[in-house]
């Protein structure tokens, strides 16, 4: 594969991360990344962006036949007995942990948000304050952390542009010159309403903002927000480092695949790593998309990430498994994979954990 920028670097790197038979065993988290880090390319830079980034998917996007097939089995929704469950839902919203600058804390604010402190720097992960979102019925909890009670925002990171990931009331709310990291071909959405501190990275690239490096790395989705924008803009998740080099990963949205080890490779010692692991019946239409729980839990395994947050569930129903399986099965993976239960961080709506330091 050819890299997509006309003025990146890192074209090899970027091959590497589509090509299956280059996946080598994990680092020690003592070792050396390999290949070695990009060097952090500058903030708000203009780039230069191919039309469509379709050539990253390593499977296809479902066509006419299993478009066919899901009007004919498929079910977008849970049933009666799998909405039954939706009182049960963990919702404990709390106030944000005190914090310093060599402290690391993720609060959970519901889906794929959270607030994230990281080397004196408040990060949000694809903010969605809002009730409800284009296409869905409204949120099943509500926003475990008020808007009002959050710190200054230092920065966003967006995963890619799908409604319940890039939320146009939510970023409305913030300062228009709050640093956005963003996916390739994903800046204009952003300066046509006036942000003026917006960086695009494609894999593998990272910038920095005050000693924390923000990392672009791959995943298996893809994007669209009309009729006529599919896959023009990229996809993928973050690995946040603080100066001191305690690291979080945030997956975005993804399906399993050998990304995650390489990932694990390049950014050896993570800390923490925020994995999505509901949305994902029927397997047959949202395997290449949506990890199930049990593969979240591989994928933290192949990351070599010392703890795993689950995310993407009990929010919005986008899928059609009961409200609560996601978290039963998670917790049933990890105990069965001889995982320490310390090591898994299954928050709920609201709640915080404070990463201590070994």
């Amino acid at each position: 594969m050819t890299q997509q920028s006309e003025s990146t670097t890192t074209s090899t790197t970027t091959r590497e991360a589509d090509d299956p038979a280059s996946v080598t065993p994990l680092a020690t988290p003592f070792a050396p990344p390999f290949p070695p880090l990009a060097e952090p390319r500058p903030l708000g830079e203009r780039r230069v962006w191919p039309r469509t980034f379709h050539d990253r998917l390593t499977a296809p996007l479902p066509g006419l036949k299993a478009m066919a097939r899901f009007a004919r089995e498929g079910s977008v929704r849970p049933g009666r007995e799998g909405l039954a469950d939706i009182p049960k839902l963990p919702y404990e919203p709390g106030p944000l942990p005190r914090v310093d600058a060599r402290t690391v804390a993720v609060s959970w604010a519901g889906h794929a948000s959270w607030v994230v402190r990281i080397g004196g720097l408040t990060v949000l992960t694809d903010p969605v304050w809002s009730r409800r979102i284009l296409g869905t019925p409204a949120r099943i909890t509500p926003v475990g952390i008020a808007w009002d009670a959050l710190p200054r925002v230092d920065a966003v990171v967006i995963s890619h542009n799908h409604y319940d990931h890039l939320d146009a009331p939510t970023l409305r709310r913030l300062p228009r010159d709050t640093p956005v990291f963003v996916p390739a071909g994903l800046a204009g959405w952003f300066r046509r309403r006036r942000f003026t501190q917006v960086t695009e990275l494609d894999w593998w690239e990272a910038a920095e903002l005050r000693g924390v490096r923000f990392d672009f790395v791959p995943s298996h989705h893809w994007s669209k927000r009309t009729l006529t924008d599919t896959c023009r803009s990229l996809w993928g998740g973050w690995v946040l480092t603080a100066p001191d080099g305690q690291r979080v990963h945030f997956a975005g949205d993804t399906g399993y695949g050998h990304w995650f080890a390489r990932i694990g490779r390049r950014y050896p010692g993570i800390d923490l790593t925020l994995l999505p692991i509901g949305a994902y019946d029927p397997r047959w239409w949202l395997s290449d998309v949506h990890c199930d729980p049990e593969e979240a839990v591989r994928a933290a395994q192949d990351l070599g990430a010392r703890r795993m947050a689950p995310m993407h569930w009990g929010t919005f129903v986008l899928s059609a498994e009961p409200v609560l399986e996601p978290l039963t099965r998670v917790r049933a993976a990890w105990e069965k994979a001889g995982l320490a239960r310390e090591d898994l961080w299954d928050l709920p709506v609201g709640g915080s954990r404070v990463l201590e330091r070994a």
